[in-house]
C-alpha cells in the first residue's frame, strides 16, 4: 500500500465515522430532518453547517499550495454554471434522498449493516449510476 493508499483511506475512515456519528446512517433522522411540515429535527443543520465551514476552511487552504502532496495537480470543478442538467440531477438526487432517508454515503457506510433496505437502496444507486452511465455516453 503506498501512502497516497492509506491517506485515502484514512481519509474515507474518517468521513465514514463522521456520517455514524452525525447519525447520517439513520434514514429516520434525515428524514425527521426533511419533515419540515412535521415533527422537524432541526440537528442535521448544525452537522451540514460545520461540515461546510471546515470545507470551506480547507478549500481556502489548499488552493494556496502549489500542489496536493499526493497527487501532480489538484482537481477543481471546472463548471461553474447552473444547467438544466445540473438542475436534474439535484433533483433527482434530492427525490431519492427525501424518499429512502439515504444519499449514496451513508448509504456505503450503512452497508456493514448488511439490512436488506440498505443493500435494496445501494443495488438501486449503482443501477442509476450505470444508466446515467449510459445516458452521458449516448449524450455527450
Amino acid at each position: 500500500m503506498t501512502k497516497r493508499d492509506a491517506v485515502a483511506f484514512a481519509s474515507g475512515l474518517l468521513f465514514a465515522l463522521g456520517l455514524g456519528v452525525a447519525q447520517m446512517t439513520q434514514p429516520a433522522k434525515v428524514l425527521g430532518f426533511l419533515d419540515i411540515a412535521g415533527a422537524w429535527d432541526p440537528s442535521l443543520a448544525f452537522v451540514m453547517l460545520g461540515a461546510i465551514g471546515v470545507h470551506a476552511l480547507f478549500v481556502r487552504y489548499a488552493k494556496t499550495l502549489p500542489r496536493p502532496r499526493f497527487a501532480e495537480a489538484f482537481s477543481w470543478p471546472e463548471a461553474t454554471g447552473i444547467d438544466a442538467r445540473l438542475v436534474a440531477g439535484a433533483a433527482l438526487f434530492g427525490i431519492g434522498w427525501g424518499i429512502s432517508g439515504f444519499c449514496p454515503g451513508p448509504a456505503l457506510v450503512s452497508l456493514v449493516t448488511l439490512s436488506a433496505k440498505t443493500v435494496a437502496f445501494v443495488l438501486a444507486m449503482l443501477a442509476g449510476m450505470a444508466i446515467h452511465r449510459l445516458f452521458v455516453r449516448s449524450n455527450p
